[in-house]
Formats: structure tokens, sequence, C-alpha cells
């Protein structure tokens, strides 16, 4: 997992500190069942709250992109969260990553709003959901 997730986000190498997901620990994750695998080629971290699924991390080896795996784990979040019985898939992402910010809005997501990064000074957080309802 470890290895997907920083061979994913290799892109991003050029910033001062890692994305989050990078050096997240994954075991108390795994343990609470948050994360999905797409065999050995994504994976996807949902977090279950009362009002919402939370997208913590999407995760695609570069050799898959362009697959379609990516776009099966954003699904398979939507099926998740019809089966827990909520509406609304919310997501994060680097306000510079604007490919990212493109995808999700064409999957459907909107922006709800911009605010500092807690864990990464000087990064900027957009946040993104798409209703179900």
């Amino acid at each position: 997992m470890v290895a997907l997730t920083s061979a994913a986000y290799a892109i991003h190498q050029g910033l001062a500190q890692p994305p989050l997901p990078v050096s997240e620990d994954y075991a108390p994750r795994i343990a609470r069942g948050e994360v999905w695998l797409a065999g050995m080629d994504g994976l996807i971290v949902l977090e279950t709250h009362a009002d919402h699924l939370l997208i913590f991390s999407v995760a695609v080896r570069p050799q898959a992109h362009g697959t379609g795996t990516g776009r099966t784990l954003m699904a398979f979040a939507e099926d998740r969260t019809r089966a827990v019985g909520l509406t609304e898939v919310r997501l994060y992402t680097n306000a510079l990553w604007e490919k990212n910010i493109s995808l999700y809005q064409r999957l459907g997501y909107r922006e709800t709003g911009r605010r500092d990064n807690p864990a990464r000074q000087g990064w900027t957080l957009v946040d993104m959901a798409k209703s179900l309802a």
C-alpha cells in the first residue's frame, strides 16, 4: 500500500512536504475497514461520517493510468455511500492540482470551498462534494 501510494503521488514530488496519503499510517485504517483495493493497481480510502462519506485518498499506479481504475474506484465510493445509507460524497484536494479538480468536476463534484491545510503550512485545500440524492 505504501509503495502504491508513493508511486501514485510521485507526480507531486516537487512539493516541500509529501501529500498526506504518502505518509499515512494505514494500519488503523485497515483495522477500521476504510481501505479498499483495486487489485494491485489502485486503492481508495473511505471515511464514513454521520452525514457523508469522505474520500481521503484515491491512488492509482502510474502504469495503470488510463485503464479506468480511478473511475472504478470513484464509482465504488458512490456505491459504498449509498450502501451505508448516505447521500453525499466529499473529498478534498490541493488547489495546485488543477487536473484533479477538473477530473472531479467531470465526475459531478462541485467545489464547496477552499481552506488552509492544517497539516501542511502554505497549502490550500479545495473541498468538493457530490450529492447522490
